[in-house]
């Protein structure tokens, strides 16, 4: 007999695992699958995919979910497909045609060049079908009821811009192309905007998520693979561990006074850190550990990693996140 979440007991997973988002599915659709699949109750993912995209969805099991947070501000990579010759309102292929070029669309070097000025810093406007809130109500909500909501545009960061392919489709042209970007881009946006530069107009017509930081697609699981795992109880050999998810986070290892008062929430005083990896700036977040090597939480310092050296008497690291 198949047991449900509620009935099942729930298993250590404290992890996070990278998933391929199949079309269709939400991500939120992926997270109640998993939890069903894991029998573990909390379940998070790092970075919403739309229903029709693909590619990597980064879960977050158990105690691995108070440290998302941290996996956000990661850059992220998409192969996208721009269909240039029509613009719709959603900015990508699932919404309604709201214009059409009916003309000469642009040759190859004309989109290289303006494609090209999209590289670096530059703001954003959301898209309206968008989980955005504004005032708390999600954008999208008020574009299916038909409202467009004034919003704010966004710093956003494209790092590397790709063309793969330039196809005709009659009476549109699709570009394939590879993009790096920082958190918060809209790639369905950028498209659109894209269209909009080269004066035909364009959305979205494919999009797959390639990387979330250092989780790549060729480590990514079907959620076919996640059932076969669970079915063996082996997915903890897909299981990325907190301390190798946060290993560009700065180390301090801690004396076995502050690590038994981490557990108890206290704050850890400087005098009591006893070794130091990385580099900081004050105010950043550290990796706390215990002296063999166990992770137990997130704390920020007060001073750069010069300083904590020697730190004045009473200086102590607040604690972000206790993960023992």
């Amino acid at each position: 007999m198949k047991l449900d979440l509620a009935q099942r007991t729930e298993t250590a997973l404290d992890g996070v695992l990278v998933v391929n988002k199949p079309a269709g599915w939400t991500s939120h659709d992926v997270v109640a699958r998993a939890r069903v699949l894991l029998g573990v109750a909390k379940v998070g993912h790092t970075g919403t995919l739309d229903p029709a995209a693909t590619g990597v969805l980064v879960l977050c099991l158990g105690k691995a979910t108070r440290i998302a947070e941290y996996l956000v501000n990661a850059d992220k990579e998409y192969r996208a497909v721009l269909r240039l010759g029509v613009a719709t309102d959603t900015q990508d292929a699932t919404g309604t045609v709201i214009a059409e070029a009916g003309g000469a669309l642009p040759d190859r070097a004309a989109i290289e060049a303006v494609m090209g000025r999209f590289v670096g810093q530059h703001r954003q406007v959301p898209p309206m079908y968008s989980a955005v809130k504004i005032q708390g109500v999600p954008l999208y909500k008020s574009a299916r009821a038909g409202r467009t909501v004034d919003r704010p545009a966004r710093d956003f960061t494209v790092r590397s811009l790709q063309i793969l392919s330039v196809t005709p489709t009659p009476p549109t042209l699709d570009v394939t192309f590879d993009v790096v970007c920082s958190k918060g881009t809209y790639v369905r946006t950028l498209c659109a905007d894209i269209g909009e530069a080269l004066g035909v107009g364009g959305h979205l017509a494919g999009l797959e998520r390639l990387r979330a930081g250092r989780f790549c697609i060729e480590d990514a699981l079907t959620l076919d693979d996640l059932a076969a795992l669970a079915g063996r109880e082996a997915v903890g050999t897909r299981l990325h561990a907190l301390a190798d998810v946060l290993d560009g986070v700065p180390v301090l290892t801690l004396d076995p006074r502050a690590a038994d008062g981490v557990r108890h929430g206290v704050a850890v005083p400087a005098a009591q850190v006893i070794g130091m990896e990385g580099q900081w700036e004050a105010g950043a977040c550290v990796r706390l550990q215990a002296a063999d090597g166990r992770l137990l939480a997130i704390g920020k310092v007060p001073c750069g990693s010069e300083d904590l050296k020697q730190a004045a008497p009473g200086t102590v690291i607040a604690l972000e996140k206790v993960l023992v």
